[in-house]
């Protein structure tokens, strides 16, 4: 028997819903259009509501659902044609994309706004078929032919000079250029992704590193390209040095405006500690991100199209995880669709024969996937990947003797969340994410005890510079 709608209190709920989204409270919002639903399923504006506040917690897969329920609700709803289009070149469908700006310039043909996303679209669509159709199976190196050796530095650069090796007097001077807008040499910056690449190649898939008596572990989340919340880490927990090591989880670049300080940054020390100094490759140290999110056009903006080539060769050779004295796996997005999946599989993985992750299999499992609060697997809240719930946690630290998983992946309130009876934490360490999230950011530390004591931290001042300030398109700019 069908429920009678009840229309007043799902409005007064959409309408609660509404000022939760207008207060950036996104999840508060999702779960108010989610109770107007349960009360009147026969409204589209509840769904088609929700879709903008899942698109607003990255959950385009969520947003690709709710945009599509409505338009079944009303197949003239242009907005919610408008919402999955966004959804859907959020996470790289561009063609289904393409679909939907056509049908909102088909019914709204004097919608300026619409034209003009559309012809981004199109654009975008023929960037990503040109670039499957040069895709060559081994590529020869992007740092093949590049005479790093015989780059003259300009005669402006009035900084720190960089030998053949890093110092601490290079990295200091570095952060201050940075801070104050200004640039490195791209001859620094050949030598400094190279000298990276070539350290990292030679790491494993899974590093497995101890802590030492008296020293302490930081592991840190998505950074963004949040260049001055990285320092505010830097400043609150203390810099890296023989006795602090550090270990980012992915996301270093991308939406954020410094991605390229950023990952110089993160880069300069894993040159002048590589023993101390770890970085996990996460779904933004990848090509398809980087050419719409920004990093691709930032590189180009500040230096040259063969920095980025040379920073996506390095992003490739990255490992994917680090066993944490042999109790905490931390890697970015988190579990596997099959519980037979173990650390040793992790460990045969050979990340160099596969560059890029894909739509499937472990390198991309590992990169993309979500924990969710019930039991089992689902599909992914992204279109990309899947969930995984307690009982597969469970397992799978029983199995391979850890006491949790750390992943980051995820915006979280408090800038950490510890679910799934402990065994996964999730840690991420942009605060005030892409200006737009009240979030906190937060950073784990972990001594020779094997221990964790969270930190959470808030967001600091800036320059007036917008995030996704060099990404792809205007489209990108509307999640």
């Amino acid at each position: 028997m069908a429920i009678t709608p009840d229309v007043d209190a799902a409005t007064a709920l959409k309408n609660k819903g509404n000022k939760a989204f207008a207060q950036h409270d996104w999840a508060g919002a999702v779960d108010l259009y989610t109770q107007a639903i349960e009360k009147n399923d026969r409204d589209p504006s509840f769904f088609c509501n929700r879709a903008q506040a899942n698109i607003k917690l990255e959950s385009y897969g969520y947003a690709v659902a709710d945009a599509t329920h409505a338009i079944d609700l009303d197949p003239n709803y242009i907005k919610a044609y408008w919402r999955r289009a966004v959804a859907n070149t959020a996470i790289l469908n561009s063609r289904e994309a393409l679909r939907d700006f056509k049908t909102v310039v088909k019914k709204e043909p004097n919608n300026k706004d619409a034209k003009l996303k559309l012809a981004e679209c199109e654009k975008l669509v023929r960037r990503v078929e040109f670039f499957k159709a040069i895709e060559v199976g081994d590529p020869p190196s992007a740092f093949e032919g590049l005479d790093i050796e015989s780059m003259e530095v300009d005669a402006s650069y009035d900084g720190v000079k960089l030998e053949n090796e890093m110092t601490q007097e290079f990295i200091n001077d570095m952060i201050t250029r940075f801070k104050n807008g200004k640039k490195l040499p791209k001859k620094y910056v050949f030598q400094i992704v190279q000298a990276v690449r070539n350290i990292v190649y030679d790491e494993p898939t899974m590093v497995e590193m101890e802590i030492e008596p008296a020293t302490t572990l930081t592991v840190c989340g998505d950074t963004h390209g949040q260049y001055f919340d990285l320092l505010e880490i830097f400043r609150l927990n203390g810099f890296p040095d023989e006795k602090h090591a550090y270990l980012f989880n992915g996301d270093f670049v991308d939406r954020g405006s410094w991605s390229t300080e950023i990952a110089l940054l993160l880069y300069a020390y894993k040159w002048l500690r590589p023993k101390m100094f770890f970085l996990n490759r996460g779904n933004h140290e990848t090509d398809d991100m980087n050419r719409v999110y920004g990093f691709e056009g930032e590189c180009k903006a500040k230096y040259n199209e063969r920095v980025f080539k040379v920073f996506s060769e390095s992003f490739s050779a990255l490992p994917l995880a680090t066993l944490v004295g042999k109790k905490y796996l931390t890697l970015h997005g988190g579990l596997f669709s099959d519980d037979n999946t173990g650390l040793d599989d992790i460990r045969k993985l050979d990340r160099h024969v596969q560059r890029q992750p894909g739509q499937q299999g472990l390198m991309m499992e590992m990169l993309w996937t979500d924990p969710q609060p019930q039991n089992g697997r689902g599909p992914s809240k992204r279109g990309v990947g899947l969930q995984f719930g307690p009982d597969v946690t469970k397992r799978f630290c029983e199995k391979n003797g850890l006491e949790a998983v750390i992943r980051s992946h995820e915006v979280r309130m408090e800038g950490y969340e510890v679910e799934h009876d402990g065994k996964c934490v999730t840690v991420f360490s942009a605060p005030k994410y892409c200006d737009a999230t009240e979030n906190k950011g937060a950073y784990i530390n972990i001594g020779p005890d094997l221990k964790l004591q969270y930190h959470k931290f808030d967001a600091v001042p800036h320059p007036d510079i917008k995030p996704m300030a060099y990404a792809q398109s205007s489209i990108m700019s509307m999640m």
